[in-house]
């Protein structure tokens, strides 16, 4: 079977910026993978590449076996591919609940997509808050009203930048949570993560990127031997 995302010779571009420079990365179906890297190392841009959000682009990107890197974002959003980005992008003027309603079934989905009863056990806190308007969210509840409003689309392949950034130690561990759950649910989850303590338990294949490109690669089983790697990487 193939692999749920594989990147191989990937160049992007913003403008006439190069900004990455022969990624390589292979993502199974059902793995939870993180992208490592200090500020500035291309985590991002590689997410935003995968969904055409750059600039230009060369190199091969293959969704689920099928080739995508000519394909305009909304067809590679239909491949079954769910962004959720670092600003979230809730809508203010909708309620919790009509934001979780408004994104579309993808046509590409390999399944149906959560149902409001299926998120809302998995988010209590947005059952609750179902009526309010998005801003009056704490940033934890938006957190999880993006993520929940990708999984009500039917994508299985899942692209998550700094899902965990500025939250309450609490809220973080109710994400945590919710990646094991989706693991369990057969989701193929590629996450970009500052928070290494966050990171660390859930993966099970971690990439360390650095000017544009994959340093170093290793699956979970050998984290504990590449500390001093990641401490003169990371700083971590």
């Amino acid at each position: 079977m193939s692999a749920a995302l594989e990147i191989a010779g990937l160049h992007a571009w913003y403008g006439e910026s190069h900004i990455l420079h022969g990624v390589d990365m292979r993502v199974e179906r059902g793995q939870v993978v993180t992208l490592l890297g200090r500020n500035g190392a291309g985590r991002t841009s590689t997410l935003r590449a995968i969904l055409g959000l750059t600039g230009a682009r060369k190199g091969s990107i293959r969704i689920g076996g099928v080739e995508s890197i000519r394909e305009p974002t909304y067809r590679i959003a239909h491949m079954g591919v769910g962004y959720c980005p670092e600003e979230r992008g809730i809508f203010a003027s909708l309620s919790c609940e009509e934001n979780l309603l408004l994104p579309p079934m993808l046509r590409g989905a390999t399944d149906a997509g959560m149902t409001l009863e299926e998120i809302y056990e998995m988010f209590p806190n947005l059952y609750e808050r179902r009526h309010s308007p998005g801003t009056r969210l704490s940033g934890g509840e938006q957190q999880m009203l993006a993520v929940g409003r990708i999984l009500r689309t039917g994508a299985n392949l899942l692209l998550l930048d700094e899902i965990s950034e500025g939250l309450a130690p609490v809220i973080v561990q109710a994400l945590a949570r919710m990646i094991t759950a989706l693991k369990q649910r057969g989701y193929t989850i590629v996450m970009v993560e500052q928070n290494f303590r966050f990171a660390a338990p859930l993966a099970d294949h971690f990439y360390v990127m650095e000017h544009g490109r994959i340093v170093e690669s290793f699956p979970a089983a050998e984290l504990a031997g590449k500390h001093d790697t990641l401490a003169t990487l990371l700083g971590v």
